[in-house]
């Protein structure tokens, strides 16, 4: 069996792996990290297999605060063009939909919690998800939306949310959601962010998060799923 090397950015110092590190230990899997918060290089595109681009509170129009995001942005698309397997969480997501050419906006909602998706037609027919209902509780935080790039296939949506997640030529996946999530992750993200958890439609309750972590492994059935699957397509395990 071939072991993938998995390069991640991160852009603060709350927001890693979680379980995705778990799978990536289980399998006996390289890690490697760009602490973007600390100004750290990008490796050349050789070096790894896979790259997962992490979620954070900035938004991807925010260049001027974050100086950085110009050079990740390029870096990003270069291991697109480089074919490598490139999986994108929350801000993530929306840097991928972006260096694929399309727009990134604040969406009318702000979406805070555990709340569930659904999934479309084009899913259920598609490997990374047909092992599950139509239908799944996930964990949110984002403020931002984006357009569905082109030639990508829509995978899921929310009802404060039309594009949640997108396949794009097999390999680049964008997951607007926290499927890596852990109570303590869950636990420092709300320490963060408390002040984002204003009344709203939307967006739920300390409590109510916190209440809900009955949801944690389900989502990692699913996160663990769609790693292997990627892999399997890989041909690495």
């Amino acid at each position: 069996m071939k072991h993938l090397r998995i390069h991640y950015l991160q852009h603060v110092s709350f927001e890693g792996l979680v379980n995705i590190e778990e799978w990536a230990k289980v399998k006996g899997h390289e890690l490697s990290v760009t602490k973007l918060y600390l100004d750290a290089a990008f490796p050349i595109p050789d070096s790894f297999d896979w790259l997962i681009i992490m979620g954070g509170p900035m938004s991807v129009y925010d260049e001027k605060e974050y100086k950085w995001l110009v050079a990740e942005k390029y870096f990003i698309k270069q291991a697109i063009a480089a074919g490598k397997t490139v999986i994108g969480i929350c801000l993530g997501s929306q840097l991928l939909a972006e260096a694929l050419g399309a727009k990134v906006y604040a969406n009318d909602q702000k979406e805070i919690g555990w709340f569930p998706i659904e999934f479309t037609t084009d899913t259920s027919l598609h490997p990374l998800f047909s092992n599950f209902k139509n239908h799944l509780t996930v964990f949110h935080w984002h403020g931002d939306t984006f357009d569905l790039p082109s030639n990508a296939i829509h995978l899921s949506y929310s009802e404060a949310c039309q594009n949640q997640a997108f396949l794009y030529h097999e390999n680049v996946l964008g997951l607007q959601f926290h499927l890596e999530m852990s109570e303590i992750s869950l636990k420092k993200m709300i320490e963060n962010g408390r002040r984002e958890l204003s009344e709203a439609k939307y967006i739920q309750s300390e409590a109510t998060i916190l209440n809900q972590t009955d949801f944690i492994e389900d989502n990692k059935k699913l996160l663990f799923s769609i790693l292997d699957t990627m892999a399997k397509k890989n041909n690495l395990i």
